[in-house]
């Protein structure tokens, strides 16, 4: 389309202050190189949001009409570095010193099939725009802090309105992760009532929901759960049907409820603090066996996975009471964070069926916490060496051997020292062959 044939471009609604990261000698440094021969380009999406929101601002992303091969020719005129992470999606990301910035060409869909999409580049900054999500995604901003908002974005970001851009129903169909990104942004920037085009659109399309890819669906889950109320958005997500398309292990929400009431609001401790793998272990009514499963369904890197079966199916009885030396025993083999994360979700299931706990009880449980962060692994006084000074051959048994006295040691309340260990692996290796 030519520029004569389109309507005439918006003007800027409105100015922001500017911001550090605006102002940042990075940033000035790749708008510059950008801005050239007096292209404009300008700030899109989170940045744009969240500064308006005056919350904590994390990317940069930049956008611009020119072409993705012609962003890295003028980028690499001003010695910047500059990777290629989407170009055929229009998206180059340049790197000064320690910061990145995701320069992206303005373009629009051609062709989509729910998970990947085929563009054009265009110049038009509203058809850009209206390729977006959300209406306060859909903001832009100048360097100068122009705000332009092409779909009343503002309005939305201020009475916490989450509305698709355009037909909430045809945005999903575009890309099927729109589905749970409505309830990501619904749990950080959403109040109530939910807009009911986007629940409609959502709970008619999430049986597509596994068209997606594990690492995808593990992304928005994890956000979901790190937002401020998780258990609201979950039930939710469970009313309109969502969540037995990606998570049917998810059983009552009050543990969840409670837990986030503990990391939150009730619990001053550095080593108790928001973990979303934590959360969803809370939300999980299963074995370990179903925990496993959860874990490659969501493509858990292989130690989330250890520690979500760990905690989500756990036998373990970690609770006021423990005694003083299977408690020992349980930090030892566990370790202090598995610990603290049993202790956290087992207070928050019995606050579920009970809220009003005596005060003794609560500090009981605030002492185990504290127990968990001061506790330092004992390190075993044997290696395998001394056992080879026993005269023993190289080979499995010398493992074993180890183990003995290892279980014997563990016994003891791990109090015997090295001599003592040293005379009872003696012992023990001239009574086994």
């Amino acid at each position: 389309m030519a520029l004569s044939d389109k309507r005439p471009p918006p003007e800027p609604i409105g100015k922001i202050a500017l911001q550090p990261w605006m102002t940042a000698p990075e940033t000035r440094a790749v708008v510059e190189a950008l801005t050239v021969d007096g292209t404009e380009v300008r700030f899109v999406g989170g940045c744009v949001r969240d500064s308006v929101a005056r919350r904590a601002v994390g990317d940069v992303d930049i956008a611009t009409p020119h072409p993705p091969e012609a962003v890295m020719t003028v980028l690499g005129n001003a010695g910047i570095l500059v990777v290629p992470t989407g170009i055929d999606h229009g998206t180059v990301t340049a790197v000064v010193g320690e910061r990145r910035f995701e320069i992206t060409s303005l373009r629009i869909d051609v062709e989509t099939d729910g998970r990947r999409a085929r563009v054009s580049f265009t110049d038009d900054w509203v058809a850009d725009a209206a390729r977006r999500d959300f209406t306060f995604n859909a903001l832009s901003c100048t360097l100068d802090g122009d705000i332009y908002d092409p779909f009343g974005g503002l309005d939305d970001l201020a009475y916490g309105r989450v509305r698709f851009v355009g037909n909430a129903r045809a945005r999903i169909e575009e890309d099927v992760l729109r589905l749970l990104r409505y309830f990501r942004f619904y749990g950080h920037y959403g109040r109530p009532p939910p807009d009911p085009d986007a629940l409609a659109a959502c709970r008619a399309l999430a049986h597509r929901l596994p068209e997606l890819s594990g690492e995808r669906v593990q992304g928005e889950i994890f956000r979901i759960l790190s937002s401020p109320n998780p258990a609201n958005v979950i039930v939710l997500m469970r009313g309109e049907r969502v969540l037995e398309n990606i998570l049917p292990e998810a059983g009552d929400v009050g543990r969840l409820r409670l837990l986030n009431w503990l990391e939150t609001r009730a619990i001053r401790m550095e080593s108790v603090f928001t973990d979303p793998l934590r959360r969803l272990a809370g939300l999980l009514t299963t074995s370990a066996d179903g925990a496993r499963n959860v874990a490659q369904r969501l493509r858990l890197s292989r130690v989330q996975m250890e520690r979500l079966v760990t905690i989500a199916g756990a036998e373990a009885a970690i609770a006021p009471g423990i005694g003083d030396t299977e408690l020992r025993r349980a930090l030892q083999r566990r370790g202090g964070g598995i610990v603290r994360d049993l202790a956290l979700l087992n207070w928050a299931g019995e606050l579920a069926l009970e809220p009003h706990q005596p005060s003794k009880r609560n500090g009981a449980w605030q002492a185990l916490l504290e127990s968990a962060a001061r506790w330092q692994p004992l390190e075993f006084p044997l290696k395998g060496r001394d056992v080879l000074a026993l005269g023993v051959d190289p080979g499995k048994r010398v493992g074993h051997l180890l183990v003995a006295v290892e279980a014997w040691w563990e016994d003891g309340d791990y109090r015997a020292d090295r001599e003592a260990c040293l005379a009872r692996l003696k012992a023990i290796a001239e009574s086994t062959p």
